[in-house]
């Protein structure tokens, strides 16, 4: 069944908004029950400031046959409260320890590995009694993707990708003296396969997204997916889909890591001008690649979606960015100032 893109925002609005919320609630409740108040703080902490990466994660939902729905909106949900949940513990508690780093974000490939028992993934953690929290989020994410159909065929692209998150999350959370040196090595085979088209902070954004992983989950509710169109969805997501994704969520993000000493890869640019050119340059590249995809006007929303999200977001005019916004909105084609206009009047209304 092929969808227009009416159908999948109506979709979006009515079914996977509501459903995010109440996914979101449940994990709020169990958030609450944390006996350490340290993982209690972050945990909610991560649900109340990061609502809006799950509700943008679950328009891969709504671009799935009804049937699967459910199962792809608790997947989305459970996978991206892990992933914000670790990324509140490397932040914020002081420590700079690679192997609790490690530790932890076993639990994001377990997640994705169903019949994996859960482990002890505070470990070498300072903080570990979360009263089962998140090993209730690693169970739940594995039984739902246990429940998409064709999970088997796209488990091992996604566990790839997962991979590539978690390495980034332990190396970018190292203390400032030594973080750059480990990106930089770990990435420069990748930057030798992409021939340099990208400088390597832009490719270190793009291995901190979950939307390839999230896109995986939505072909594995599809009828009959190969393993070639999963090879298809990690080559066009990962870098450049993914890249504009991070890099678009540190664009808005900069004022705030400076206050808070946390790393931004946006603020490697040289200068508002490169950061135009560059920007426009991997949108470019997202849009080519999504347009060469089997259902391309899916993918092209998902790429004008993020442009609207995150350029929506009130720190745009805080920054002084709105001309640079506006470039980028406009560069994106037909569409997404309109899809602009939508967010800002979600945003307006209290539901992003």
């Amino acid at each position: 069944m092929k969808f227009s893109s009416e159908f999948i925002l109506a979709r979006f609005v009515l079914q996977s908004f509501p459903a995010v919320s109440r996914e979101l609630k449940n994990w709020e409740c169990a958030a609450g029950g944390c006996p350490d108040i340290r993982l209690r703080e972050q945990a909610l902490s991560s649900i109340k400031l990061k609502k809006f990466h799950c509700q943008g994660g679950s328009v891969f939902a709504a671009w799935a046959p009804a049937a699967c729905q459910g199962n792809l909106i608790r997947a989305i949900v459970a996978l991206q409260t892990i992933g914000d949940y670790l990324d509140n513990l490397c932040d914020r508690a002081g420590i700079q320890d690679e192997e609790s780093f490690r530790q932890l974000h076993r639990s994001f490939l377990d997640a994705l590995s169903p019949g994996v028992e859960c482990i002890d993934y505070y470990k070498h953690y300072p903080c570990r009694d979360d009263g089962g929290y998140l090993a209730s989020l690693v169970s739940a994410c594995q039984n739902a993707v246990s429940g998409l159909p064709f999970y088997d065929i796209v488990k091992e692209a996604a566990l790839e990708l997962a991979g590539l998150y978690c390495t980034l999350q332990v190396y970018k959370h190292l203390e400032p003296a030594v973080r750059e040196k480990r990106l930089v090595g770990w990435l420069e085979p990748y930057l030798i396969q992409l021939d340099r088209q990208i400088f390597w902070w832009e490719l270190a954004a793009a291995t901190g997204s979950t939307l390839g992983i999230f896109a995986l989950f939505a072909l594995a509710a599809k009828t009959h997916p190969t393993a070639g169109r999963a090879d298809e969805i990690c080559s066009a997501y990962f870098p450049w889909i993914t890249g504009l994704h991070i890099l678009l969520d540190y664009f808005i993000d900069q004022q705030e890591d400076i206050a808070g000493g946390d790393l931004n890869f946006a603020s490697y640019y040289a200068c508002p001008s490169q950061t135009v050119q560059r920007l426009k340059f991997i949108l470019e590249k997202s849009l080519s690649e999504a347009g060469s995809l089997s259902e391309p006007f899916f993918h092209l929303l998902v790429v004008r979606g993020l442009l609207a999200m995150y350029l929506s977001d009130p720190k745009v005019k805080a920054q002084d960015f709105l001309a640079i916004a506006e470039t980028l909105l406009r560069s994106a084609g037909n569409g997404c100032i309109y899809l602009h206009r939508f967010c800002s009047s979600f945003r307006r209304a209290g539901l992003i």
